[in-house]
């Protein structure tokens, strides 16, 4: 047995005890959901930082840097500004407005069970994307790792996930989180640190960067993006910060208000420094040490274990068995939060928002019916995602993960910005704006590059760019504001809650 199988199932055992652990503690909806609420700032600090540097960040974004370098850079700053902007829009008022779920945060300015199925749906849809792209780097990790086929590998991870959101809920997924936002800390710094020291000097790393690369790390334009596809690209990480519900419900596991800015400020810190790393270091060391190294390549000149890998590669070639099995844990234990976080939100939504909003003069007693539902949700929305991760094996993760940030800043941020900004939203305003933009979302995915051109088979793609934010979220904002405009019966019936208020 090697040793990075050694400290796979030494992290599996630990997360294992923890879901046994949780599993005693959380056994009603609010310790399902939220964790009871109990959280405390420095912990959900480090759970948001562990639910938002996935694996797409440490494996798709490295290697992203490795054929694009600075056109890259877009993947690390914008999430930054969403994070500022989540702190001063969003963070606030979603713990004052929300118990369990984003659809309750609607719900309380647009009663009514339509807004909480249409929260539902949305959760599902890019939450089921951003699981793929985890089992994605889930499936090419253990590959090389363990020798395993790509599809067994998926489908372990996946069952993993079911455990431990299942069983443990909320409680134990932040945990899971809050230990793998520390081993992650520990291993970027430790590449980063090897990194330069093999190097000599971080200025010679940039020499040896620039010479693989063929060219100054600083120069754009060799991603081949469009400067729409970069803006929308851009626009998307920003505002689906403030629309991703895994993200979102981590501020309902705090006490109060003011827990939850203070953890904003926290996660912002970490996952500035990592990401800065990851930027500034690990990405050129990539370059400098694995571009062009025979010893990580096929025959064909394709990377082994293909591009998402160059990470697990460069702390081969820094640290060799040892420093690879920690970073496998590393990455390991990134998909299984990320993997936990989301599927905490697509099981919370479909029980809360779908089984309640449905469930008239329910009781207490049917506590252990929503809890069923919460777990059987958990089961097949992970399932489908392995099937999914198995068709899209070859996929960049961090393109995945783009994709799904996307949706969430064509559905959730407009509708969750109008809902708490503006009084004249209708409940008719917010379902039209917020299906507007989900299908202009996803009819563009369909009609760019990737989807018409390399998955369909079709010559040339109708719409040309695979990133569609500055279409589809200011159309979602648009019809929302137009159908609430003329909902006349609508806005009487928003008069008539605020007291003729409006």
């Amino acid at each position: 047995m090697n040793l990075p199988m050694l400290v796979f199932i030494g992290f599996v055992l630990i997360t294992l005890a923890i879901t046994y652990w949780a599993a005693r503690r959380a056994s009603d909806r609010s310790g399902i959901y939220t964790a009871g609420g109990n959280i405390s700032a420095f912990q959900n600090g480090l759970a948001v930082t562990g639910d938002f540097v996935s694996a797409a960040a440490i494996l798709g974004s490295v290697a992203l840097f490795f054929f694009a370098a600075v056109d890259t850079a877009i993947f690390y700053i914008s999430p930054l500004v969403g994070l500022c902007l989540l702190l001063i829009l969003i963070a606030t008022p979603l713990r004052e407005l929300g118990q369990f779920t984003v659809g309750d945060v609607l719900a309380s300015k647009l009663p009514g069970t339509s807004v909480r199925v249409f929260s539902a749906v949305s959760t599902l849809v890019l939450s089921q994307l951003y699981v793929v792209a985890q089992l994605v780097g889930a499936g090419n990790l253990f590959s090389i790792v363990f020798e395993l086929d790509y599809e067994l590998a998926v489908f372990v991870v996946g069952f993993l996930i079911m455990i431990y959101v299942g069983f443990g809920g909320m409680l134990a997924t932040t945990w899971v989180q809050i230990i793998k936002a520390g081993l992650l800390i520990f291993g970027v710094v430790i590449l980063a640190i090897l990194s330069v020291y093999k190097a000599g000097s971080l200025g010679q790393l940039f020499n040896l960067a620039e010479s693989a690369y063929g060219s100054s790390l600083g120069q754009f334009g060799r991603s081949g993006m469009s400067p729409f596809s970069s803006i929308s690209l851009a626009a998307a990480l920003v505002f689906g910060m403030l629309g991703m519900p895994h993200l979102l419900i981590r501020f309902l596991t705090v006490p109060d208000a003011a827990s939850a800015r203070e953890s904003v400020v926290i996660s912002a810190l970490l996952i500035a420094g990592v990401l800065g790393v990851l930027l500034l270091v690990v990405g050129p060391a990539a370059l400098a040490f694995i571009k062009g190294n025979v010893a990580y390549y096929h025959e064909d000149g394709s990377i082994i274990g293909g591009a998402n890998m160059i990470l697990l590669h460069l702390s081969d070639y820094l640290g060799g068995e040892l420093l690879f099995g920690v970073i496998a844990a590393v990455t390991f234990s990134t998909i299984l939060a990320g993997g936990g976080g989301l599927t905490v939100a697509m099981s919370s939504s479909a029980a809360r928002d779908i089984y309640f909003a449905f469930k008239e003069n329910r009781q207490d007693e049917d506590d252990k019916t929503e809890i069923f539902v919460f777990r059987t949700t958990a089961v097949f929305a992970v399932t489908l995602a392995c099937f999914i991760s198995i068709a899209l094996q070859k996929e960049n993760i961090a393109y995945l993960s783009a994709l799904a940030f996307g949706i969430a800043a064509a559905t959730n941020f407009p509708i969750l910005m109008l809902a708490i900004y503006w009084e004249k939203l209708t409940r008719a305003g917010a379902l039209c704006g917020g299906m507007a933009g989900l299908l202009a979302a996803l009819v563009l995915l369909v009609l760019g590059p990737t989807v018409w051109v390399q998955l369909l088979g079709n010559s040339a793609a109708v719409f040309p760019s695979d990133y569609s934010t500055l279409i589809s979220a200011p159309f979602a904002f648009l019809v929302a504001y137009v159908v609430s405009i003329m909902d006349s019966e609508g806005l009487e019936e928003k008069r008539k809650h605020a007291g003729g208020a409006i």
